[in-house]
């Protein structure tokens, strides 16, 4: 697989996911009023965080599998699966504040954080689980799995496609945070969840097509025999 086909697969599965926009929405409740430059600085951090986070899950995620023993396919089908799932849920969510809610509930109430101790709370609330959730590490095990299946060079150039979509990503992460105020007075919250409707689509064919990726290796070794 092309690193460029797999940085588009990575990308469009993981952006719904990360959903960089609603994910500002919280990180502006908790951050609430401070300088441009707070925002920022914490941004840059945040997005480091997470290249850091992601890129470490795509590189042991192998490794992981196989110390509890669970074969590719199976994580194919339940990855997929979860995807899909998630996309689906996407599809129909009638408020478009349904998803920030959710990370609020993850990640706690704002008031719990105050602006002294922002860096403490740079990995945990800030980077998980509000800029990625248990959601995002399903899709990064998922993707490192379909990706180990390859031969060396395609499962090289895959890793380096899933990391540039980790990179860009967080690139987004950045920008969203670092301009959350602006952002959030500018984008009305209707047009911001049609955008991510047409995502959440594209990213159930996905999770449909590695769920059928897996469930068509099992069904051949059945029949094998």
């Amino acid at each position: 697989m092309a690193a460029w086909t797999t940085f588009l697969l990575a990308f469009s599965a993981l952006l719904p996911i990360v959903n960089p926009l609603g994910s500002a929405l919280v990180f502006l409740g908790m951050v609430r009023e401070a300088p441009p430059a707070v925002y920022r600085s914490l941004a840059r951090r945040i997005a480091i965080n997470n290249i850091l986070f992601l890129g470490a899950i795509e590189l042991l995620g192998s490794a992981i599998l196989n110390f509890f023993g669970i074969s590719l396919p199976i994580v194919e089908v339940a990855g997929g699966t979860v995807i899909a799932g998630m996309a689906w849920g996407f599809l129909n969510e009638n408020d478009s504040g349904a998803s920030v809610r959710q990370k609020q509930e993850e990640s706690g109430s704002p008031s719990d954080t105050l602006l002294h101790d922002y860096n403490e709370k740079l990995f945990y609330p800030f980077t998980f689980p509000i800029t990625s959730g248990p959601g995002t590490l399903v899709t990064m095990l998922t993707l490192s799995a379909r990706i180990s299946r390859n031969k060396l060079s395609e499962n090289l150039l895959g890793h380096a496609g899933v990391f540039a979509a980790v990179v860009a990503v967080s690139i987004l992460v950045y920008f969203c945070y670092a301009y959350a105020p602006t952002i959030t007075t500018k984008v009305s919250g209707p047009t911001a969840h049609g955008i991510m409707r047409v995502i959440a689509f594209i990213m159930l064919c996905i999770g449909v097509q590695i769920a059928w990726n897996g469930m068509s290796t099992l069904l051949s070794s059945v029949f094998a025999r």
